[in-house]
């Protein structure tokens, strides 16, 4: 296949999965949080919004222009995957893919039925990507490694896959910077930041900066539609857990009912927890930030000069070209070819 047929069988996918009936979308919902129950039906579409929006026409056509993917050597890349949200590890599918290279995926015990499904679907619409999806459950035989997992296991995978070709992401998170000047919509908007997927992605917020003295009320105020997590019982098992913690050893935080707030250095918060921390001014903390670049996937702000930032609400609404923890996948996948 070249380089136009990938991509017309991956927009014929995009049409496939827009217009699913209601039958089909309904037995996915379930037989996805059959395997993970942090998956919801909500969830599952939005992340199933997310793959149409990849596939689109213009998107796709303005991507791979940047690239010289046509006649590349095929290599079998391996890639292992995480499993935090729904189709997590569908960008790296996709552009291994549309790269021509082989994909042997690992997939996570957590989501690996949408996506099967998803293979299910391209292969009937271009029966000749059955010889290049190869899903195992061990790696072997291949020429490059993408693999997605923890700070822990990342020392795994280089010890492993360090003599490959490869590239290995760690654990990140992402932050908000505030000023005090926003909108009752943008601070509305930070709630899908912090809490779609229930704060599972790297690319949920986790910590905000704030200037001193900052009021959280009109934050927490306008974010009160998502009071609906507390629903979920894992989400509430780890509020209630950490709402005691912080009870019996006396920490400062804040409380709306279902999202604790407490000063913390930190970037990394737990389920149910955002992090704060204040800030004198915003050259400073743009210094700092630059200083934890690495434990960053993205800012949430306004606009922040020398800094790479995404407008509120839009966090979890990534765009092809929105690399995870910064690394140009396709231009490791040209360069493989």
């Amino acid at each position: 296949m070249n380089l136009s047929q990938r991509k017309e069988a991956f927009i014929a996918l995009g049409q496939y999965l827009r217009h699913l009936s209601a039958d089909t979308l309904e037995e996915w919902y379930v037989r996805t949080r059959a395997e993970n129950t942090w998956f919801t039906p909500e969830n599952i579409q939005l992340a199933l919004n997310g793959v149409i929006n990849y596939l689109d026409s213009e998107a796709l056509t303005a991507w791979t222009d940047k690239y010289q993917l046509d006649n590349l050597q095929s290599k079998i890349v391996g890639v292992v995957m995480a499993g935090n949200i729904p189709l997590v590890g569908f960008h790296d599918f996709l552009a291994v893919l549309m790269a021509g290279h082989t994909i042997q995926a690992k997939l996570s015990s957590q989501d690996s039925f949408l996506l099967k499904k998803l293979i299910e679907a391209l292969i009937n619409i271009a029966p000749q990507f059955a010889e290049k999806i190869q899903i195992v459950q061990q790696l072997k035989g291949f020429e490059a490694i993408i693999a997605t997992g923890s700070n822990n296991t990342s020392r795994y995978f280089e010890y492993y896959f360090g003599k490959y070709p490869h590239f290995i992401r760690k654990n990140r998170n992402s932050v908000a910077v505030l000023t005090g000047k926003e909108t009752v919509e943008e601070m509305a908007a930070l709630g899908s930041d912090i809490l779609q997927y229930y704060g599972l992605g790297c690319r949920n917020v986790s910590k905000v900066y704030v200037p001193e003295g900052y009021s959280f009320t009109p934050l927490f105020d306008a974010m009160t539609a998502w009071s609906k997590v507390i629903d979920n019982h894992r989400y509430q098992n780890n509020y209630d857990y950490n709402k005691s913690i912080y009870l019996v050893n006396r920490v400062p935080h804040l409380d709306t009912g279902y999202l604790l707030a407490t000063p913390d250095t930190r970037i990394a918060s737990p389920i149910s927890v955002l992090y704060t921390e204040e800030y004198q001014d915003l050259a400073t903390l743009t210094t700092q930030l630059q200083a934890q670049e690495e434990q960053i996937q993205c800012i949430v702000a306004k606009s922040l000069p020398q800094l790479r930032t995404v407008g509120f609400g839009q966090a979890q609404a990534p765009q092809l070209t929105d690399y995870a923890d910064g690394v140009d996948t396709m231009l490791f996948l040209q360069n493989l070819g």
